[in-house]
């Protein structure tokens, strides 16, 4: 039972998520317009986020400009804090990280989210901290190599945090897919 009502409390979020879709991308093109993002400049987001290792040159190419252009534009970006980087997507379990869990955190008052994200901040398993509307205050995305680790993190790390009154866990089977939000329809 408490494995299905975590299953259908998942279910909802994606749900939520894959029927927002279009809302989302309706927001970020009105997000552009208030930057002063013009076609040309979500085009290159866009290519970027599916390829980061893309030449300035090639892309240009692509997007019929010189890789001048794309340069000019990928500093404008950068400094209107758009872009804030280039990551490597890496296979974590060809690296030994076999657990994946995400822990939904109740906080003894919201007004301790700011400390209490400033102690998760120092507990390097965990690689993604939102701030939540729902059943948590807090919703932690960490990753382990092994289920000693995690409860080494959950027993020892989190249980010692002031303000968190308490936590629930739930491991990651599997990971179905992971995309980037469409800024640029094609």
């Amino acid at each position: 039972m408490f494995f299905r009502t975590k299953i259908f409390m998942f279910s909802k979020i994606f749900k939520y998520l894959h029927f927002n879709v279009e809302k989302i991308q309706k927001t970020l093109f009105n997000m552009a317009a208030k930057l002063n993002l013009d076609k040309l400049d979500l085009q290159i987001i866009h290519e970027m986020m599916e390829n980061a290792e893309i030449s300035y040159a090639e892309l240009g190419k692509k997007l019929f400009v010189s890789g001048g252009t794309i340069h000019v534009r990928i500093k404008k970006l950068q400094e209107l804090a758009v872009v804030k980087g280039t990551k490597l997507h890496v296979d974590l379990k060809q690296l030994g990280y076999d657990v994946i869990a995400f822990i939904g955190i109740y906080l003894e008052k919201s007004s301790l989210y700011d400390s209490v994200a400033r102690e998760l901040q120092k507990i390097p398993e965990i690689v993604r901290l939102n701030y939540t509307t729902g059943n948590y205050s807090m919703f932690a995305e960490i990753v382990c190599k092994d289920i000693n680790q995690l409860r080494f993190v959950l027993h020892d790390e989190l249980q010692k945090i002031k303000g968190i009154e308490r936590t629930e866990t739930f491991i990651s089977l599997d990971e179905s897919f992971s995309r980037n939000v469409q800024v640029f329809k094609e």
